[in-house]
């Protein structure tokens, strides 16, 4: 009997029930070879097979590969075609298979029962590991029934749930390359591994109290709390308005009671964090719809398997009373239990309910569940460094000994809904639950060369491409930390470690002194290949057309905070032909000077001074911003042109408007600013301002009209009105300048990115708007439409460029 090496122990029968022995006459079988590229490890794909066997009498084998899964199967021909139309069409829940190829093969005589073999190692070509899942339905049931011997485990999971990415070393996917291949099974657990009828066949992570990993109270200076249940004791101290450190599936958490003002207080205190909001968990979709509004689209997304945190308008009222979440805004982040671990805690604080229909009943729990990383630095992931860098921000910590092997953070996603359009959720930040999926490139041919791209400095990804797949790295962050630098150099050995390809040519940002150019230099050296530099906006507009597919020469509209231009000035609001050649620069926004460079992207008032500056009304600058240290030399500066650079910043703009309605002059965090102007906005509707812009026969996009009821407004202005107006009016302008160059180019898709389309009345307005027109907005869906989806555009550049340099295939 074939051992497979992921077995923990002896060998064991794996040999399907003995239907098998019905075969016919072995002149009436049909036997085939199976190879399933996808992901296939890590699933239950070959238990499944091995059932799938028993069920429908055939007899054969199945194992792992590096490029995905093997299978053989013999049988009567019907029996043989049934199978493989149940894998297309049934597969495993986590499962998805990219390419399922069948060869046929001699029938073996005498063949008998359906067995497992040992995975093949060697380079992984094209198979695929499942992103992390929330525990399933039958784990919950079992994880809160007290006759189960999971009961109350925290690391209770089966095939159809559980870590994944954030646990396995390496592929094949087999327990030896886990994070748990330092705890052997005991017999109990050993018997599920090994049953094809059990849920837990072949689940490399399955563990129980008696054999598996464990939870651990700490002080903060790393020392054991003595106490014999760390869970009830971590439920207590959270009641009690304490600040914990949690370990979770791809990083530590923050975790405090968020319905008291004491432990929020003293959070942002800890954290440094005056407005930044607060991600929030809760135990279910009712409990979500007493704070926010949840439709049932969103529920569905807010309860898949990947957890995601969803940016949600809360009822009315509720921002108000509770101001320390999300200080100005309207919206909060809202997550369901991601690991059994959470859905533990929740249970510990409602007094352990009996029974299940807790679990889908209103509570009153609200925690904070934000990331436990000091800012600017990464996710906080292994006991040590939880202790030397959260010790002074929590008052215990709950950690456990599985380590943690990818380091990976909630993914994040805001809901949207144009008028009578789809519901549409796109990535603010995409990584546990939706890495390490591929994201399909349509256009690419399958045996393309692989590339690498290093991503921006911003919301930093790397991606690797992989034939017409792309792997997007998790979420780093922004690269001005020693810490996140070496964040983006480990995404990049992981990815190259899962995927096993060497890159033909490495992309990087048109900016050469980003960490991230010099890194992508770096290894072009190392591996003797050529880079490539991608403007940033064209990366932007070419992440949208990747993922659509999209050959032809197209519009794009990219607004964002800013990226350096190919004429070495900061862009920021562009209108661009694209296609697969390159990039044609039709027109920008308006320019507004950024006085002191840099600095204005984080003060905001500096934006409403140029602003001001721009209409002739200097002289007001140390009036209106008499609060701001610098006032009046700010208007010295503007007036001189004193290291004051253009921009058509579109993020910029919404800084000075912002600024001009006294909502927010100085950033606490990255884009509070448009953040407090679309909040004041609210729902309210209005029309845009009359003559506020203007287009010339070439094109050209003016709008001295908006930027005076910017400088007319004031902090004794109706700002929700004001602020109202204004999206209306950038949504009209935009869309009469995008009408204008459809028609002079005959283009009429329009592909929209950059970070300032997760802006839910400006993306809304504007897909509205522009359908009415007759043009076909084309959004970024599988990536963010933000920094975190440039690695994405330059890796589809760098493909385009690849392309162009290979010979058509000759001639059949």
């Amino acid at each position: 009997m074939p051992i497979s090496p992921s077995s923990p122990t002896a060998p064991a029968s794996l040999a399907a029930p003995s239907a098998a022995e019905a075969l016919p006459t072995w002149a009436a079988a049909l036997r085939l070879h199976l190879h399933l590229r996808g992901a296939v490890q890590g699933v239950g794909f070959r238990p499944y097979c091995v059932q799938l066997a028993a069920e429908l009498g055939l007899s054969g084998w199945v194992r792992n590969d590096a490029a995905g899964l093997q299978c053989e199967i013999q049988g009567p021909p019907a029996a043989v075609q049934a199978f493989t139309l149940r894998l297309r069409t049934a597969p495993p829940p986590l499962a998805r298979i990219d390419a399922l190829q069948q060869t046929p093969r001699p029938v073996l005589a005498g063949d008998r029962g359906f067995s497992i073999l040992a995975s093949q190692a060697g380079a992984a070509l094209d198979t695929g590991l499942p992103a992390d899942a929330a525990p399933c339905i039958h784990c919950l049931d079992e994880l809160f029934d007290p006759a189960d011997r999971r009961h109350r485990y925290a690391f209770i999971n089966c095939t159809h749930c559980g870590p994944r990415f954030t646990i396995t070393q390496r592929l094949p996917y087999d327990r030896p390359n886990t994070s748990l291949a330092g705890f052997p099974l005991c017999p109990a657990c050993e018997r599920e591994y090994r049953d094809p009828s059990d849920r837990r066949f072949h689940a490399q992570p399955v563990a129980c109290p008696v054999c598996g990993p464990q939870l651990a109270l700490w002080q903060p200076d790393g020392t054991a709390i003595d106490t014999v249940d760390p869970l009830s004791e971590a439920a207590r101290r959270l009641a009690a308005g304490q600040i914990l450190a949690v370990k979770g599936v791809g990083g530590y958490h923050l975790v405090c009671d968020a319905t008291h003002p004491g432990p929020l207080q003293r959070l942002r205190a800890a954290k440094q964090r005056e407005r930044k909001p607060f991600a929030l968990l809760l135990p279910n979709v009712a409990s979500a719809r007493q704070w926010a509004q949840v439709d049932d689209d969103a529920a569905r997304l807010l309860s898949s398997p990947a957890a995601p945190i969803l940016l949600l308008p809360t009822r009315a009222g509720v921002a108000e009373r509770h101001p320390l979440i999300a200080p100005g805004l309207n919206d909060w982040g809202l997550m369901l239990p991601a690991a059994p671990l959470h859905w533990l805690l929740i249970h510990e604080l409602l007094g352990r309910p009996e029974g299940s229909a807790w679990r889908e009943a209103a509570q009153p729990t609200l925690l904070v569940m934000t990331s436990a990383n000091p800012g600017g630095e990464p996710l906080v992931v292994d006991e040590g460094e939880a202790v030397e860098r959260l010790g002074g921000l929590c008052d215990a910590l709950l950690v456990h000994n599985r380590p943690i092997l990818g380091r990976v953070d909630d993914s994040v996603r805001r809901p949207m809904r144009a008028a009578d359009g789809p519901f549409f959720a796109p990535f603010v930040r995409r990584a546990r639950g939706h890495v390490p999926d591929p994201i399909e490139l349509p256009g690419v041919p399958a045996d393309a060369p692989p590339v690498l791209a290093t991503g921006a400095w911003m919301k930093n990804t790397v991606c690797l491409t992989r034939g017409n797949q792309a792997f997007l790295s998790p979420h780093i962050g922004d690269l001005g930390s020693a810490a996140c630098r070496h964040a983006l150099v480990e995404a990049v050995q992981r990815l190259r470690d899962f995927l096993g390809v060497r890159p033909q040519l490495v992309a990087h940002d048109l900016h050469p002194d980003f960490f991230s150019s010099q890194h992508a230099q770096a290894l072009a050296v190392q591996w003797n290949v050529p880079t490539l530099a991608v403007q940033h906006h064209h990366a932007h507009a070419a992440a949208v057309r990747a993922e659509q597919g999209i050959e032809r020469p197209s519009l794009a509209l990219l607004l964002d905070g800013v990226g350096l231009g190919d004429d070495g000035t900061p862009w920021g609001g562009e209108l661009l032909r694209v296609d697969r050649m390159g990039f044609q620069r039709l027109g920008h926004l308006p320019t507004l000077a950024l006085p002191g460079g840099d600095r204005a992207a984080a003060e905001p008032w500096r934006l409403g001074a140029a602003l001001l500056h721009a209409l002739g009304r200097g002289e007001q600058i140390a009036t209106r911003f008499a609060g701001q240290a610098g006032a009046g030399q700010i208007a010295r500066l503007l007036a001189r042109g004193l290291n004051c650079p253009p921009t058509p910043s579109a993020g910029r703009l919404f800084d000075a408007a912002a600024a001009l309605l006294g909502l927010c002059p100085v950033h606490r965090h990255e884009g509070e600013a448009a953040m407090r102007l679309e909040a004041v906005a609210g729902d309210l509707a209005a029309e845009p301002w009359p003559d506020a812009w203007q287009i010339d026969p070439d094109g050209r996009l003016t709008w001295p009209g908006l930027w005076a009821r910017l400088a007319n407004a004031g902090p004794m202005t109706d700002a929700a009105q004001v602020a109202a107006a204004f999206h209306a009016t950038l949504v009209a302008a935009l869309t009469d300048w995008v009408d204008h160059h459809a028609r002079a180019t005959g283009l009429a898709q329009v592909a929209l990115g950059g970070g300032c389309f997760i802006n839910r009345r400006l993306r809304n307005g504007l897909v509205t708007a522009l359908t009415h027109r007759g043009l076909f907005p084309l959004e970024a869906r599988q990536a963010p439409p933000g920094d975190g989806g440039i690695a994405l555009g330059q890796a589809a550049i760098a493909l385009d460029a690849l392309r162009a340099e290979r010979p058509p295939p000759a001639a059949l």
